[in-house]
């Protein structure tokens, strides 16, 4: 599954655990209702600003909204990670490391 859906897949299930609606979530992220709508469906490529944003609307740790792999097989994890680093942007490269590194502290 692509990343950014698996982000978006990750960050509705976080929302409906907190039992808020998407209105909700953006009146607390101050964000549009219909952009959140568009992240959940792996539509959009959202800043680090939203990122803190949502995690603060949704009362959770950032890294939570990317811990989202027990939802893949380990089959489609190691692809996702042979993707990932085929990417010819070394920014991409450098922040996928240091959030690779934050999560294994």
């Amino acid at each position: 599954m692509e990343t950014k859906k698996l982000i978006g897949k990750r960050i509705k299930e976080l929302r409906q655990n907190k039992k808020l609606t998407q209105e909700k979530l953006a009146e607390r992220a101050d964000i549009n209702a219909k952009y959140i709508s568009r992240i959940e469906l792996g539509m959009e490529n959202p800043t680090i600003d939203l990122f803190i944003k949502l995690a603060k609307a949704l009362e959770v740790e950032m890294w939570e909204m990317f811990d989202f792999y027990h939802q893949v097989s380990d089959k489609e994890l190691r692809k996702l990670h042979c993707e990932q680093a085929k990417t010819s942007d070394i920014q991409k490269l450098r922040l996928a490391q240091k959030i690779l590194r934050a999560l294994t502290r």
